[in-house]
């Protein structure tokens, strides 16, 4: 999925507790919405049972989506052409840190 996709659905939840991230997410009606949950789901259980943070504390601290790799694919067009298909891919990150380092 191209990065542009998946940043307008991450800044909907960005600097927000993992809980009510998802329960956005749960409602926002675009296919990027999937794999962002399942994004902060893993890093939420990674800060929970790697660092042995609270999970119901956890806030959405940073989330950022970089470009990945572009498989370029050709179409054919009219009179022997052909059309160039980038399918676009990303790399997602979120970071997930507890209220009390934040200071809250």
């Amino acid at each position: 999925m191209p990065a542009r996709k998946l940043r307008l659905v991450l800044d909907k939840v960005r600097g927000k507790k993992v809980d009510d991230a998802l329960n956005v997410l749960k409602f926002i009606p675009k296919a990027a919405a999937v794999p962002i949950t399942l994004v902060i789901k893993s890093a939420a259980a990674n800060a929970a049972f790697n660092h042995k943070m609270d999970k119901d504390s956890l806030v959405i601290s940073k989330a950022f989506v970089d470009p990945g790799p572009t498989f370029k694919r050709f179409h054919p067009r009219a009179m022997g052409r052909m059309a160039m298909i980038r399918k676009r891919m990303c790399h997602v990150t979120v970071v997930v840190s507890d209220n009390k380092e934040k200071g809250r």
